[in-house]
């Protein structure tokens, strides 16, 4: 079983490739050149109608949206998150989808406000000033939880929430480029332990080389330089 990722280096589809490398199975990656906008070509929309990245093409159809797609994955390998008919998989699941629905939907939202208001500079700093005491209480929140070392997050058994957390909190430190001050790792010792936890494993040095992330992309991030692409 071989599956082609559509990716965009430093984007949502690294989070798939740390998943790919973690369960060690065969993939292709296909890149999603942003800077021609590549996603809105025709030939992207016959695999993914939103337009957004990534796509996971599977002997079964292609998957899109990420946090379907770590399911899928997990579920398919058996790894990577507490099985379906496990008494955890409820728990795993609410903080998979306010990872996914909510911290990650508020992460866009704060680097790209005039997609969701508008471009007027005013409106976007409110909502971005809105969102950074909605972000930290939500970090707060997930480093509480990762305190309590469930065997989901936070744990020696990694997840993919693991690397869905790993992966935002690398994005927080980077973004959005007029600075992100409001953000310190530091403030949340237990994802930082997390973060210091998933940069030693061999599925992230892998990506890393893959995407040009640099050697600490979780816990010192610096803008990617990938051998192809853009991540912007």
């Amino acid at each position: 079983m071989t599956y082609r990722l559509h990716y965009a280096p430093d984007n949502a589809s690294l989070i798939i490739r740390l998943t790919l490398e973690e369960l060690g199975v065969p993939y292709e990656t296909v890149l999603v050149d942003r800077a021609a906008k590549a996603q809105a070509a025709p030939s992207y929309l016959a695999i993914n109608p939103n337009g957004l990245i990534p796509t996971l093409e599977t002997p079964n159809g292609s998957i899109f949206e990420t946090g379907a797609i770590l399911i899928w994955l997990a579920d398919t390998h058996g790894a990577l998150a507490p099985a379906p008919s496990s008494p955890t998989r409820g728990d795993f699941l609410k903080w998979l989808f306010f990872v996914s629905n909510t911290l990650h939907t508020e992460l866009r939202m704060m680097f790209y406000p005039d997609k969701y208001i508008g471009p007027d500079l005013a409106n976007c700093t409110a909502l971005r000033k809105g969102l950074q005491a909605s972000l930290t209480a939500h970090l707060a929140k997930l480093d509480t939880l990762a305190a309590e070392r469930h065997s989901w997050f936070g744990s020696a058994t990694v997840s993919i929430l693991d690397f869905y957390v790993v992966t935002l909190l690398r994005w927080m430190a980077l973004y959005p480029a007029s600075g992100s001050r409001w953000f310190a790792l530091a403030n949340t010792p237990h994802l930082h332990t997390l973060a210091s936890q998933i940069e030693a494993r061999a599925c992230t040095q892998a990506a890393t080389i893959a995407e040009g992330l640099g050697r600490k992309p979780f816990t010192t991030p610096r803008y990617a330089t990938p051998p192809e692409g853009s991540a912007t």
